[in-house]
């Protein structure tokens, strides 16, 4: 067998980084920029409310109370949007709205919540003493021109999109999005929606696979199920690889398998298939095909699953240029007995965790074979249990995190 971190960095080592691709905004989620950004004008470009309220020279205030209140003449309404023509005297003062520019003369901006109007008279009472500076956004005081926002690396998240259109720019730079082809092998398979004969399971995988695609961040591509046809898996083989960056399949990766989607792949691509030192998903095969990635997933559903977090995830975020790849493991204590036998290998079962205080808790979610798809659903983590006789209660355990990004 060959141990966990030997594979993931045997994989890592081969995969590429995708080019760099220009992107409009509404594309860019997700993926990692490849240069420092800085400002080239001023955010907020000028100085603006950031209440709805009066727009006022604060000396004009002094001493207001709700008892003792100060009356000035509203001399102009200003909303957002429009530019102010009427400067505050003496005084007066000017209704504005959120986000309207701050007229000439006003150094502070008194909330509507402390005022009282008196339309009638074009007056406003003010109940609080105003100071310079309050509720005013200086322009620049988000950024100033020149500043740095972020650095090449950043992986854009909605407010990093947010920042890149205040900068003014409509796209950005980053390492490309991948497109991942997804299969399913085996003639057993039958996709939802048509009957099943004896002996035939539905393909749970690649609906699972192709989500599990999409998290990630790639572009997806179902390729469908596998037929047993040799001809069909090549062109299908060939042409994943002439269209897709990365390649996911599931099933015909154990040892003493007859699947044809194996014996295509040993003929055309340049293919290691691993036996992994971990329960579940310990056989993998991985390879690359005209310089195209291929990972050869098992097919049990759980051991697909796990076998894609631990190599297909952390190298597709490598190819999308994303500085961290793997999900974090924190560490918890095990709420219930967490037993296993020593074979040599790492267990990862499938546990959902809980917060007691300062304390994380584990338990297991439910039957822990390779086939029960429903104990993976409930997991928001998988314990990591190193060789030997597992864990007893109230003993500390680390947990890879499914709950959390590799970029947490």
């Amino acid at each position: 067998m060959i141990p966990l971190e030997e594979a993931q960095n045997r994989i890592l080592a081969t995969v590429p980084r995708l080019p760099v691709a220009t992107v409009s905004l509404a594309d860019a989620l997700g993926l990692v920029t490849v240069e420092d950004l800085a400002a080239t004008e001023p955010i907020p470009p000028f100085a603006n409310t950031g209440v709805d309220g009066y727009a006022v020279r604060a000396a004009d205030t002094a001493g207001a109370t709700a008892e003792t209140p100060v009356r000035l003449r509203v001399v102009d309404e200003l909303p957002a949007g429009k530019a102010p023509t009427v400067p505050v005297g003496p005084g007066e003062a000017i209704r504005i709205m959120t986000g309207a520019p701050a007229p000439d003369g006003a150094d502070a901006i008194v909330m509507v919540e402390d005022t009282a109007d008196e339309a009638d008279r074009g007056v406003v009472v003010i109940r609080r003493e105003a100071r310079p500076g309050d509720h005013v956004r200086l322009a620049g005081g988000d950024l100033a021109v020149g500043d740095p926002a972020f650095p090449a690396g950043s992986v854009l998240g909605p407010a990093h999109l947010g920042v890149v259109a205040s900068l003014g720019q409509p796209t950005v730079d980053v390492v490309r999005r991948p497109r991942v082809a997804v299969m399913s092998t085996g003639d057993e398979l039958v996709p939802p929606g048509e009957p099943l004969s004896v002996g035939q399971i539905r393909d749970s995988n690649r609906p699972m696979l192709m989500a599990l695609v999409a998290q990630t961040g790639c572009e997806v591509v179902d390729f469908g199920i596998g037929v047993d046809d040799e001809a069909v898996i090549t062109e299908r083989l060939e042409k994943a690889a002439a269209t897709c960056d990365a390649m996911v399949t599931s099933g015909g990766v154990s040892m003493g398998d007859y699947d044809m989607v194996k014996l295509v792949l040993s003929r055309i691509a340049e293919m290691e298939w691993w036996q992994v030192a971990i329960k579940p998903a310990k056989p993998l095969a991985f390879g690359m095909l005209h310089g195209v990635p291929i990972f050869g997933l098992p097919g049990n559903p759980v051991s697909s699953h796990i076998s894609f977090e631990l190599f297909a995830r952390p190298a597709l975020l490598q190819m999308m240029g994303h500085p961290r790849r793997f999900r974090p493991v924190t560490a918890a204590v095990a709420e219930h007995d967490m037993r296993r036998r020593p074979d040599g290998k790492l267990y990862l079962d499938r546990v959902a965790l809980r917060r007691d205080g300062d304390r994380l808790l584990v338990a297991r979610t439910g039957v822990q074979a390779s086939n029960v798809l429903s104990a993976m659903a409930l997991a928001d983590g998988l314990a990591l249990l190193p060789d030997g006789e597992g864990v007893a209660t109230g003993e500390p355990v680390d947990v890879m995190r499914l709950d959390l990004p590799a970029d947490h």
